[in-house]
């Protein structure tokens, strides 16, 4: 017979909240002291959103005689908000491995792609691709990004550059939006690159009078449902004015502008967003001075992809600066065929010892205000009442496990929860399944 509610943890050694106060998203101050309740207890209702926490025995003392569909002894471990992966590249087919041995032989990001590979490699797979094929193949990643922990992800189009495989594309992520147990949000990113026969100014022209209002017309009729619009601002791609034409027209239309910028070049993309109210801008490796300043002031988060750095060996994104200067620091795994990443714990590890955050700034980074950049935050990111009963349970006695444990996630993590539903369990606490 079904409980009166839901989940029960309890006993757990360590219960991170990451907030306390309903913050939106954490600074520098609020990201260095996360607060973390010891011996403490967590109940999620069965409708999925968060009911009660707090220390143990207060907890049992004020649901006594309360019934739960499942409890769970935490004792000795740590609870953790879900983590929020708020940049990656999910859907794609054609592999580009071979592209490594070229990176490692000292071949640049554009000089692959103006050679044909990169994108346009990935384009000509995808475009070729069935449906059911990419279906596939996203919902596996999805999975490997959920056994690391990650229980919202940000998912864009982007390697289809014509209408009809960005809707392709799209379809495919509204599809495991709707059949998976994992939040995701869908980004339109059409402007991924130029293709191939057309410059940037007709590209663009193409992008506002052909994509976006077939795909304004599949919003409005409920088939699709996408959340941001993104276009890659760089030197040889999309200039400053075709980057601002696309995005005020996706904003206009009622998407969040959430867009890659300053990442190979100075390209004052930091500015243009702060200027256009941009929810996040992702790399900014070579942002300027004056950009960290605009992003600082227009609260626009800056999503930091310490994977991305390290395999084409860039400049690392200056997240001390960031931090300092009071802009929101959030990170993502930016998963694609060119840094091939699932795991949210070691872009966290990258980003303490590449960017020198702090293990806490690095966590808050992760979910409140990853959860931020992708407009969430009220529902997701941190343990709260009324919030999304979204937590991972960690076998270890402090939560820095996660994080200082590099690659080691896969037997740290016991359970991934989504909806106070259990979605993984770790083989050693009993038989790995999905509910």
């Amino acid at each position: 017979m079904a409980g009166e509610y839901g989940l029960l943890l309890e006993n757990a050694e360590q219960l991170v909240l990451v907030c306390g106060r309903g913050e939106k998203y954490l600074l520098q101050e609020g990201a260095g002291r996360l607060p973390v309740l010891r011996h403490a207890s967590l109940l999620v209702g069965r409708d999925g959103l968060i009911k009660a926490v707090g220390q143990a025995d207060a907890l049992r003392s004020q649901f006594s005689g309360a019934s739960f569909d499942r409890v769970i002894d935490c004792s000795g471990k740590c609870i953790l908000p879900g983590l929020v992966d708020a940049h990656t590249h999910p859907v794609w087919a054609g592999d580009r491995v071979h592209e490594f041995a070229m990176k490692l032989a000292g071949a640049s990001y554009m000089e692959i792609h103006e050679a044909g590979g990169g994108i346009h490699f990935t384009v000509e797979h995808t475009r070729n691709a069935p449906e059911e094929e990419l279906f596939n193949t996203l919902k596996h990643r999805l999975e490997r990004m959920r056994l690391a922990g990650s229980t919202l992800v940000e998912c864009k189009s982007g390697y289809g550059l014509n209408l009809e495989t960005e809707l392709k594309m799209l379809r495919v992520i509204e599809r495991a939006k709707r059949s998976m147990d994992i939040g995701i949000s869908s980004t339109y990113c059409g402007a991924h690159s130029v293709p191939k026969g057309k410059t940037a100014s007709e590209a663009t022209d193409d992008i506002i009078n052909n994509h976006l209002p077939k795909l304004k017309e599949l919003q409005l009729s409920g088939k699709i449902d996408v959340d941001n619009i993104d276009v890659f601002c760089e030197k040889g791609v999309f200039d400053l004015d075709s980057t601002r034409r696309i995005l005020q027209a996706g904003k206009d239309m009622g998407l969040q502008i959430n867009f890659h910028g300053d990442e190979l070049h100075p390209m004052k993309s930091a500015e243009l967003g702060a200027e256009l109210g941009a929810q996040a801008i992702s790399h900014l490796e070579e942002v300027s001075d004056e950009g960290i300043t605009a992003m600082a002031r227009a609260k626009c988060a800056a999503v930091l992809l310490p994977t991305t750095a390290y395999m084409l060996r860039l400049k690392q994104p200056q997240a001390r600066k960031m931090l300092k200067e009071g802009v929101i620091v959030a990170l993502g795994s930016d998963f694609n065929p060119n840094a091939y990443c699932f795991s949210m714990p070691m872009v966290m590890h990258l980003a303490c010892v590449n960017m020198k955050m702090s293990m806490n700034e690095a966590l808050a980074a992760a979910t409140i205000n990853a959860a931020y950049a992708l407009g969430k935050s009220d529902t997701h990111g941190s343990i709260e009442a009324g919030k999304q009963g979204d937590v991972i349970v960690i076998n270890s006695t402090r939560w820095e496990h996660l994080i200082y444990q590099f690659g080691g996630h896969q037997a740290l993590i016991d359970y991934v929860i989504v909806k106070g539903k259990i979605v993984y369990k770790n083989e050693k606490c009993g038989i790995m399944s999905s509910y």
